[in-house]
Protein backbone atom coordinates (compact mmCIF):
# COMPACT_ATOMS: atom_id res chain seq x y z
CA UNK A 1 0.00 0.00 0.00
CA UNK A 2 1.21 3.34 -0.66
CA UNK A 3 3.18 5.62 2.28
CA UNK A 4 0.93 7.96 2.16
CA UNK A 5 -1.70 6.25 2.75
CA UNK A 6 -0.71 4.77 5.91
CA UNK A 7 0.38 8.20 7.16
CA UNK A 8 -2.94 9.89 6.77
CA UNK A 9 -3.97 9.36 10.11
CA UNK A 10 -0.88 8.42 11.94
CA UNK A 11 -0.56 10.05 15.48
CA UNK A 12 2.69 11.81 15.30
CA UNK A 13 5.14 12.85 18.08
CA UNK A 14 4.02 16.93 19.40
CA UNK A 15 7.32 17.87 18.54
CA UNK A 16 6.34 16.82 14.79
CA UNK A 17 3.33 18.03 14.30
CA UNK A 18 4.43 21.36 15.25
CA UNK A 19 7.52 21.17 12.72
CA UNK A 20 4.91 20.13 10.08
CA UNK A 21 2.97 23.28 10.85
CA UNK A 22 6.23 25.29 10.54
CA UNK A 23 6.31 24.46 7.49
CA UNK A 24 3.75 26.46 5.92
CA UNK A 25 5.72 29.85 6.08
CA UNK A 26 8.11 30.77 3.94
CA UNK A 27 11.86 29.99 5.32
CA UNK A 28 13.49 33.16 6.61
CA UNK A 29 16.92 31.65 7.40
CA UNK A 30 19.27 28.93 6.29
CA UNK A 31 20.77 26.03 8.41
CA UNK A 32 23.95 24.75 7.89
CA UNK A 33 23.96 21.28 9.66
CA UNK A 34 27.09 18.57 9.91
CA UNK A 35 26.79 15.34 11.39
CA UNK A 36 29.19 12.79 12.43
CA UNK A 37 28.17 9.37 11.97
CA UNK A 38 29.26 5.41 12.87
CA UNK A 39 29.33 5.11 9.14
CA UNK A 40 27.93 5.48 5.90
CA UNK A 41 24.61 2.84 5.61
CA UNK A 42 21.41 5.23 6.78
CA UNK A 43 19.70 1.56 7.75
CA UNK A 44 22.37 0.54 10.33
CA UNK A 45 24.62 2.92 11.07
CA UNK A 46 23.62 5.92 14.06
CA UNK A 47 24.34 10.08 14.30
CA UNK A 48 26.99 10.37 16.84
CA UNK A 49 27.23 13.99 16.60
CA UNK A 50 24.88 17.31 15.05
CA UNK A 51 26.24 20.48 15.04
CA UNK A 52 24.31 23.46 13.38
CA UNK A 53 24.13 27.45 12.70
CA UNK A 54 21.76 29.55 11.48
CA UNK A 55 22.86 31.95 8.46
CA UNK A 56 20.35 34.91 7.88
CA UNK A 57 20.97 37.57 5.49
CA UNK A 58 24.62 37.20 5.03
CA UNK A 59 25.73 35.87 8.79
CA UNK A 60 26.54 33.03 10.21
CA UNK A 61 24.69 33.72 13.26
CA UNK A 62 26.64 32.32 16.17
CA UNK A 63 24.53 32.62 19.17
CA UNK A 64 22.21 30.70 16.93
CA UNK A 65 23.72 27.03 16.92
CA UNK A 66 22.90 23.53 17.93
CA UNK A 67 25.02 21.41 18.86
CA UNK A 68 24.88 17.43 20.41
CA UNK A 69 27.02 14.21 20.88
CA UNK A 70 23.96 12.09 20.80
CA UNK A 71 24.25 9.18 23.07
CA UNK A 72 24.34 6.19 21.49
CA UNK A 73 25.69 3.08 24.08
CA UNK A 74 23.95 0.75 22.73
CA UNK A 75 24.87 1.08 19.21
CA UNK A 76 28.59 1.50 20.33
CA UNK A 77 27.83 -1.81 22.46
CA UNK A 78 26.09 -3.52 19.84
CA UNK A 79 29.04 -3.12 17.31
CA UNK A 80 31.99 -3.24 19.78
CA UNK A 81 32.99 -0.01 19.63
CA UNK A 82 34.52 2.68 21.70
CA UNK A 83 32.38 4.97 23.79
CA UNK A 84 35.65 7.02 24.28
CA UNK A 85 34.04 9.92 21.97
CA UNK A 86 31.58 10.29 24.13
CA UNK A 87 33.23 10.56 27.46
CA UNK A 88 35.44 12.77 26.58
CA UNK A 89 33.61 15.38 24.17
CA UNK A 90 32.94 18.63 26.08
CA UNK A 91 29.55 19.23 24.17
CA UNK A 92 26.15 18.49 25.17
CA UNK A 93 25.00 15.25 25.34
CA UNK A 94 21.80 13.81 24.67
CA UNK A 95 19.77 10.76 23.83
CA UNK A 96 18.78 10.54 20.20
CA UNK A 97 15.17 11.40 20.78
CA UNK A 98 15.96 14.18 22.82
CA UNK A 99 18.34 15.33 20.69
CA UNK A 100 16.44 14.63 17.41
CA UNK A 101 13.51 16.80 18.88
CA UNK A 102 15.55 19.62 20.05
CA UNK A 103 17.47 19.83 16.54
CA UNK A 104 13.84 19.56 14.72
CA UNK A 105 12.58 22.62 16.67
CA UNK A 106 16.05 24.68 15.91
CA UNK A 107 15.59 23.86 12.48
CA UNK A 108 12.26 24.87 12.05
CA UNK A 109 11.21 25.60 8.08
CA UNK A 110 14.97 26.67 7.52
CA UNK A 111 16.56 25.81 4.20
CA UNK A 112 19.23 22.47 4.63
CA UNK A 113 22.78 23.83 3.93
CA UNK A 114 25.17 21.04 4.26
CA UNK A 115 28.25 19.05 2.18
CA UNK A 116 27.00 15.95 0.76
CA UNK A 117 23.45 16.57 2.61
CA UNK A 118 21.55 14.31 1.09
CA UNK A 119 23.72 11.65 3.24
CA UNK A 120 23.10 13.80 6.44
CA UNK A 121 18.94 13.99 5.51
CA UNK A 122 18.89 10.69 5.07
CA UNK A 123 20.37 9.62 8.37
CA UNK A 124 18.14 12.26 9.97
CA UNK A 125 15.07 10.79 8.31
CA UNK A 126 16.44 7.28 9.42
CA UNK A 127 16.78 8.57 13.29
CA UNK A 128 13.37 9.95 12.93
CA UNK A 129 11.72 7.34 11.41
CA UNK A 130 12.61 5.32 14.68
CA UNK A 131 10.22 8.06 16.48
CA UNK A 132 7.63 7.35 14.11
CA UNK A 133 8.13 10.73 12.64
CA UNK A 134 7.72 11.71 9.08
CA UNK A 135 11.00 12.44 6.94
CA UNK A 136 12.30 16.23 6.40
CA UNK A 137 10.53 18.12 4.29
CA UNK A 138 12.77 20.95 4.25
CA UNK A 139 14.16 22.32 1.24
CA UNK A 140 17.95 21.36 0.76
CA UNK A 141 21.39 22.87 -0.91
CA UNK A 142 25.01 21.04 -0.92
CA UNK A 143 27.81 23.59 -1.12
CA UNK A 144 29.38 20.66 -3.92
CA UNK A 145 26.76 21.02 -5.81
CA UNK A 146 26.86 24.46 -5.89
CA UNK A 147 30.55 24.90 -6.35
CA UNK A 148 30.25 22.35 -9.13
CA UNK A 149 27.49 24.28 -10.87
CA UNK A 150 29.51 27.81 -10.22
CA UNK A 151 33.02 26.36 -11.68
CA UNK A 152 30.90 23.86 -14.92
CA UNK A 153 32.38 20.80 -13.59
CA UNK A 154 30.88 18.18 -13.49
CA UNK A 155 32.45 14.85 -13.26
CA UNK A 156 34.29 15.19 -10.20
CA UNK A 157 32.78 15.63 -6.39
CA UNK A 158 35.06 17.88 -3.76
CA UNK A 159 35.70 17.22 -0.39
CA UNK A 160 35.02 19.95 2.23
CA UNK A 161 38.92 19.60 2.46
CA UNK A 162 38.97 20.95 -0.88
CA UNK A 163 36.69 23.66 -1.47
CA UNK A 164 38.43 24.96 1.88
CA UNK A 165 41.01 25.14 0.39
CA UNK A 166 40.00 26.82 -2.69
CA UNK A 167 38.28 29.38 -0.50
CA UNK A 168 41.44 29.81 1.31
CA UNK A 169 39.67 28.77 4.85
CA UNK A 170 41.60 28.21 7.44
CA UNK A 171 42.57 24.13 8.51
CA UNK A 172 41.46 23.28 12.25
CA UNK A 173 43.03 20.31 14.10
CA UNK A 174 39.77 20.46 16.12
CA UNK A 175 37.53 18.14 13.90
CA UNK A 176 34.07 18.07 15.23
CA UNK A 177 30.47 18.42 13.71
CA UNK A 178 29.90 21.81 14.86
CA UNK A 179 33.32 22.80 13.29
CA UNK A 180 32.46 21.52 10.17
CA UNK A 181 29.27 23.44 10.27
CA UNK A 182 31.31 26.49 10.35
CA UNK A 183 33.25 26.05 7.62
CA UNK A 184 30.45 25.05 5.47
CA UNK A 185 28.58 28.17 6.74
CA UNK A 186 31.58 30.10 5.30
CA UNK A 187 31.71 28.44 2.06
CA UNK A 188 27.93 28.60 1.88
CA UNK A 189 28.06 32.55 2.15
CA UNK A 190 31.37 32.86 -0.41
CA UNK A 191 29.07 30.92 -3.04
CA UNK A 192 25.74 32.08 -2.24
CA UNK A 193 26.90 35.46 -3.23
CA UNK A 194 28.57 34.03 -6.40
CA UNK A 195 25.34 31.75 -7.48
CA UNK A 196 23.00 35.38 -6.49
CA UNK A 197 21.18 33.22 -3.84
CA UNK A 198 19.05 35.45 -1.67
Amino acid sequence: MLDWIKNINKDYPEFWKEYLTKLEAKPSKFVVLSTETSGLNPNKDVILSLGAFSVIDDSIIIKENFEAVLLQYKFLEDNGLSNEFIIESKMTKMPEAEALEAFINFLGNAVLVGHHINFDIEMLNAALERLDCGRLKNEALDIDVMYRKLTDINDKQFSLNDLCEIYKIPKSDRNSSAEDAYKIGLLFLKLKSRLGIK
